[in-house]
């Protein structure tokens, strides 16, 4: 059901520096670049940048590669989790969500076929 890790999420408010400074510090530009979100290509791996969360407390958001978004986050409510944001659309034949674990962590899932791990 898993496919492994993809994308971690650093919350951005300021998105505009947040992205000049991983431009500068990651020797890479964004592959994805809008005013919502603004993602990076690290060796295979996805470091997103978003303004709509908050630093410290909230922390990065760690996200896992899913064949069936629906199916998956099904699964994760019937085992005890709870919505934290609902299964978006966010461009292309990308999908994702974030449940919080019984335990109280932050459980990110997407859907991202054209995204794919490098050897």
């Amino acid at each position: 059901m898993f496919k492994g890790l993809r994308t971690v999420i650093y919350p951005a408010p300021d998105l505009k520096k947040a992205k000049e400074w991983y431009s500068v510090a990651l020797g890479e530009q964004p592959y994805f670049d809008e005013e919502f979100y603004v993602g990076f290509d690290i060796g295979g791996y996805e470091l997103g940048l978003q303004p709509e969360r908050t630093p410290g407390t909230a922390g990065s958001i760690v996200y896992w590669g899913v064949i069936d978004i629906q199916e998956t986050w099904n699964k994760l409510i019937e085992l005890g989790a709870t919505a934290d944001e609902e299964i978006m659309h966010v461009g292309g034949n990308v999908y994702v969500a974030t449940v919080v674990d019984p335990f109280g962590n932050l459980f990110g899932i997407i859907q991202n076929p054209n995204f794919e791990a490098k050897e």
